[in-house]
């Protein structure tokens, strides 16, 4: 009763001017209101009053049916103030799920909005199903989302839930489409990691290219594997250097089968010459001038052309992010990205 009473206070503004209409409740409570204050707020409550007033100046009653008089106090409340204070915020998340039906019944826009963002924030795993089922009705995207979020994350707690188990007895449609929804993250989630680890991979070739350009630098050709110096401070050159040395004086390059360490050295000699932009004269990198002849010569396969892209595409943003950014647009990605972690 404290949070009606404290909602019934914000009426004492209208109290000079006679109310004409009254609401009534499912557990027969009147609420008096002011018609124009209604009507002007949702448009489907400006057509049921109009049809429910029986003369000029008449007074007239609505019910609001299916919640409690609470949620129907604190619906016509906000209707009068039209915004939600952040002193609310605790109003709107105690009936955030009866606001949120009532706001779409009566297509109030900024309370729908405002009472799912409550709802979202409130949710937990034992009204997953449920919340997920007034989204589905009440047209509520974010917190579908949410919902799915959560049931995929922590699905043994949902399972636990009464929601779930009437689902499983009595909707066989809800029951499949949430599997499906948990399915869905789950495939989601692994074909991010695959793609997570494609990028990885195109990264380190990336960085393996321009080592490659720092152990055979191409100002005067007099760079070696052994004894070319690193033009950047901390850079790891130390491994590509020993796979170097090590095909200088491998003798099962050429033998029947072959050496894994020296095909792995061909492929990154093969990779540079597909990237590199230098002339014959300029780049000093092993084999570069020969690989460049033997694709010019040969059609390229498509997955090497697609590997080469994705690897010039690597170096790209690479470069990109280790530029210094601007004070002004990190901070508008720092909040750009708490908004982001808000929805979530």
């Amino acid at each position: 009763m404290k949070v009606s009473m404290a909602i019934c206070a914000g009426f004492e503004s209208y109290r000079a001017s006679p109310v004409d209409m009254r609401v009534v409740t499912s557990d027969g409570q009147s609420i008096a209101a002011h018609s124009y204050v209604l009507a002007s707020s949702s448009p489907v409550l400006e057509r049921t009053i109009d049809a429910a007033r029986r003369g000029w100046g008449a007074e007239c009653t609505i019910r609001v049916l299916g919640v409690s008089a609470d949620a129907v106090h604190a619906f016509i409340h906000f209707l009068y103030c039209s915004k939600v204070t952040p002193e609310e915020d605790e109003v709107v998340g105690a009936h955030g799920a009866q606001l949120l039906a009532l706001a779409h019944a009566y297509r109030v826009g900024w309370l729908k909005s405002a009472a799912e963002t409550a709802v979202s924030a409130r949710l937990t795993p034992d009204r997953a199903v449920d919340m997920l089922k007034l989204a589905r009705l009440c047209d509520a995207p974010r917190l579908y989302l949410r919902c799915a979020r959560l049931a995929a994350k922590d699905f043994a707690a949902v399972e636990l839930s009464e929601g779930w188990r009437f689902a499983r007895r009595h909707d066989a449609a809800l029951k499949v489409e949430l599997l499906k929804l948990v399915e869905d993250v789950d495939q989601r989630k692994k074909r991010w990691a695959r793609e997570r680890a494609a990028q990885e991979a195109c990264r380190q070739l990336g960085e393996a290219m321009t080592t490659l350009e720092h152990i055979f630098p191409g100002s005067n050709g007099s760079g070696s594997a052994d004894n070319a110096s690193c033009a950047t401070d901390g850079c790891a050159c130390r491994s590509l250097q020993l796979l170097m040395r090590h095909f200088s004086t491998c003798t099962k390059k050429t033998a029947p089968g072959g050496c894994a360490r020296c095909k792995r050295v061909l492929q990154l000699f093969r990779l540079h010459a597909s990237v590199c932009d230098r002339t014959d004269q300029t780049c000093r990198v092993p084999l570069c001038r020969n690989f460049k002849v033997k694709a010019q010569a040969e059609k390229t396969d498509k997955t090497w052309r697609l590997l080469v892209k994705k690897v010039t595409g690597a170096n790209v943003m690479s470069s990109l992010a280790n530029r210094r950014v601007p004070e002004v647009v990190a901070a508008s990605w720092a909040r750009y990205n708490a908004r982001v972690a808000k929805l979530r």
